[in-house]
């Protein structure tokens, strides 16, 4: 364990795992170049940034029961960037849409809004990672104290939720990546269930241990 607390230490970790973040981008810009983006190259590019979107979601909400299961608490320096770079793929997705698919029409993408639901959960998605992404600075964390900062970076467990959903809605036949993203998210929600009422039980059990503690002379 010593190497890996090493390594996952080391300042030059965190520049390996953003290089290897920005890879899915590079893979795209590559796959442009070689003119490997399909018939319908936008669909393309919405499909690519879309799924790395949920998968980088995935990825960052798997930190903490990764870093408490496997004891490597120093996990917990990367969800920030992790986290970060679901933001700056579902940015690159949206933009895909507003730019590149509707050309900034607004009558027309309120349009679409209204008619496709897939987009309108998507969007709410979209919407839910913005004020995570201000918030997740250490200044941030101050000023709005750890436990509301806590509870505000949950909603990171919709947006997944919703991106999932938005995934599943729009396949016309194959769900079965959309099924799996489903139920990575949802095996997710249930570790963080079950911590959450092991935790309550603790208490529980402390708070009653404490209450039946005869009252002595020092503790009078």
């Amino acid at each position: 364990m010593g190497v890996v607390n090493s390594i996952l230490t080391s300042k030059w970790t965190k520049v390996v795992v953003f290089a290897l973040c920005l890879v899915p981008l590079a893979v795209l810009v590559w796959k442009g170049f070689q003119n490997e983006l399909g018939a319908n190259p936008v669909e393309f590019v919405e499909h690519w940034t879309g799924d790395w979107t949920i998968r980088f979601l995935i990825i960052t909400l798997c930190v903490t029961p990764f870093r408490k299961l496997l004891h490597v608490p120093q996990l917990i320096r990367f969800r920030r960037m992790l986290g970060l770079f679901a933001f700056f793929y579902v940015c690159l997705h949206f933009s895909t849409w507003i730019w590149l698919d509707r050309f900034f029409n607004l009558s027309d993408m309120w349009a679409d809004m209204l008619k496709r639901r897939f987009i309108t959960v998507g969007f709410a998605g979209f919407v839910l990672l913005i004020p995570l992404a201000i918030t997740s600075t250490k200044g941030w964390i101050r000023r709005l104290g750890g436990k509301r900062w806590q509870l505000l970076h949950r909603a990171i467990y919709l947006s997944a939720i919703a991106g999932v959903i938005h995934y599943y809605w729009q396949v016309k036949s194959d769900e079965r990546k959309p099924l799996q993203y489903a139920a990575v998210v949802g095996a997710l929600l249930a570790w963080r269930l079950g911590a959450w009422l092991y935790k309550r039980r603790q208490k529980s059990a402390t708070d009653n241990r404490t209450s039946k503690e005869p009252v002595t002379a020092e503790t009078a």
